[in-house]
């Protein structure tokens, strides 16, 4: 007959064994679970405009959020040496925060990237070109053929929502957003080109009538009235995606430099953004 007691740390130690067995299983299927579906890589600069730091950090740390639920890899760098086929060879997909590659290596490697059928996303400043300025129009493949849009041409003032038109109702980035959607705080700009005479270009969202006048001034022509303005768009010839999305207000009046607004503050703007991310690092072998 075994003594009760020695029954009882024979069964401890039988259940025991047993829950570290299912422990460990439950973790290794988690981790299958898990398993990332993708890696991207945001560049990013992130000095002098306070608006432009502000998001930067802002779209980090929500980036980072979001590949912890939905298992992709997220990394960010603000080193542009980065820019190079041996590092970019490690991602999916390739984010530009608010700045573009300015040496020739860097521009070469990226357009190499992306005519071998690497993926990008643009924010707001890293389109930006304007010709006599500290970021001229200096890289006609990424402005011109690439983007599409050319050079800045002007900007609404002071960042304010605008709502914005689907213009795209089946494409696989506007899935589930309704027609008209009330977009985050911004500062939008407008270009030089015309979109919509590029047969190559695809315009998703663009400012709705509804939003103007758009913009506060102070000077008039930072108060928009009326116009076609496009605010996202990809490019048929590459897995490309450009938003406007990517200037918070901040507190300039004030002189406290505080943010006060946040680019992630609509759940539709932030369901279109990954809508997009997901197709890009999921992409590969699929039609464009």
């Amino acid at each position: 007959m075994i003594p009760i007691l020695a029954f009882n740390w024979k069964l401890k130690t039988i259940v025991g064994i047993l829950f570290i067995f299912l422990l460990t299983n439950t973790n290794a299927i988690n981790a299958q679970k898990k398993e990332s579906k993708f890696k991207v890589i945001a560049f990013y600069t992130a000095k002098e405009d306070p608006a432009h730091i502000s998001f930067v950090h802002e779209a980090n740390k929500w980036f980072s959020l979001q590949a912890e639920q939905l298992s992709f890899i997220y990394d960010s760098t603000n080193n542009w040496n980065n820019m190079n086929e041996t590092f970019l060879s490690k991602y999916q997909v390739v984010i530009f925060l608010d700045t573009r590659p300015d040496l020739l290596p860097q521009r070469f490697a990226f357009q190499k990237y992306m005519e071998s059928g690497g993926a990008w996303m643009g924010f707001h400043f890293s389109a930006f070109a304007l010709t006599q300025s500290d970021f001229n129009q200096n890289w006609n493949w990424y402005h011109e053929d690439f983007l599409g849009a050319g050079e800045y041409k002007g900007n609404t003032w002071r960042p304010t929502n605008a709502q914005l038109k689907v213009e795209q109702t089946n494409h696989p980035f506007t899935k589930n957003i309704p027609s008209v959607f009330m977009a985050a705080a911004n500062e939008w700009y407008s270009w030089k080109n015309d979109l919509r005479k590029n047969k190559h270009i695809v315009i998703l969202l663009s400012i709705d009538n509804r939003s103007f006048p758009l913009g506060t001034g102070p000077k008039p022509n930072e108060i928009w009235q009326y116009g076609d303005y496009p605010v996202a768009w990809t490019n048929i010839k590459y897995r490309m995606l450009y938003f406007n999305i990517g200037h918070n207000d901040m507190d300039y009046d004030g002189g406290t430099i505080q943010t006060l607004s946040s680019s992630f503050s609509s759940e539709l703007q932030n369901r279109f953004i990954l809508n997009s991310l997901l197709w890009l690092g999921e992409a590969r072998g699929k039609s464009k």
